[in-house]
């Protein structure tokens, strides 16, 4: 199996200004991420960046650099850029790794890339893990997902999905021992060729609705396919709480 990552990097996040530059134990937080991209299999590793700021911290660690547009509306537009500036081939798997998660387990990654070489019928895969509390199902900000037996990804939510009619409706609702609820975990594995599709595609109904942008692909018929990941993936950093929690792990 052979596989490419595209790491994007934005320096202008609304919260942390210029994050990927922000120091982590003496070393930029793009430079951690793709530190653990290197210890997984993949063939080439390319962050993907609109700013000459961060293009010039990244050839300064030796990271292959690709220029793209700062007009992208999504980080899945930023990377067909990049694949068509790359010239992959159709088949080729690109595994799309934020560019603030600097604990990113590399197994997460080989395996998200494996998922998809395996199934001939999938546009894309993705993982998922188990939710064990109440208050993350009911929190919008964790995204929830219903699979068919066969990990065939049927829909994705804000809401808690599937509804438990007998444990939800109560004022004080708790977690059904029968059921197994999902949360999705963004970490994506494409094929080039998809990549080309969805950029040809307007956002979608659903997608627009629940700001999801994957459901564009479920409702052009696509199939995506979500994988219990195999390592736990500590969570991004998106506010100052998280990137002191993370400094001090290191």
């Amino acid at each position: 199996m052979s596989f490419s990552i595209v790491i994007p990097a934005r320096f202008a996040s609304t919260r942390l200004p210029g994050k990927p530059l922000l120091d982590i134990a003496g070393k930029p937080m793009i430079q951690r991420v793709y530190e653990q991209a290197c210890k997984s299999r993949a063939e080439r590793i390319v962050i993907a960046t609109d700013d000459d700021r961060i293009a010039s911290v990244v050839r300064a660690f030796g990271a292959e650099v690709s220029m793209t547009s700062s007009s992208h509306e999504s980080g899945t537009d930023r990377l067909q850029e990049v694949v068509t500036q790359l010239s992959f081939s159709p088949d080729h798997i690109v595994v799309n790794v934020q560019g603030d998660e600097p604990l990113i387990p590399p197994a997460v990654i080989n395996q998200v890339a494996a998922v998809l070489s395996e199934h001939a019928e999938a546009a894309i895969a993705t993982l998922v893990e188990p939710i064990n509390d109440v208050e993350t199902i009911f929190d919008p900000n964790a995204v929830k997902v219903t699979m068919t037996a066969q990990g065939r990804a049927l829909y994705f939510s804000r809401a808690p999905i599937p509804w438990s009619r007998d444990h939800f409706s109560d004022k004080a609702p708790s977690l059904p021992t029968d059921v197994v609820f999902y949360r999705h975990i963004g970490i994506y594995a494409y094929k080039t060729e998809f990549l080309h599709r969805f950029v040809q595609w307007s956002p979608s109904r659903l997608e627009v609705t629940e700001k999801l942008e994957q459901l564009r692909a479920l409702e052009q018929g696509m199939t995506i396919i979500a994988d219990a990941a195999c390592e736990y993936i500590p969570a991004g950093i998106d506010t100052e709480k998280d990137l002191n929690a993370v400094r001090a792990l290191f």
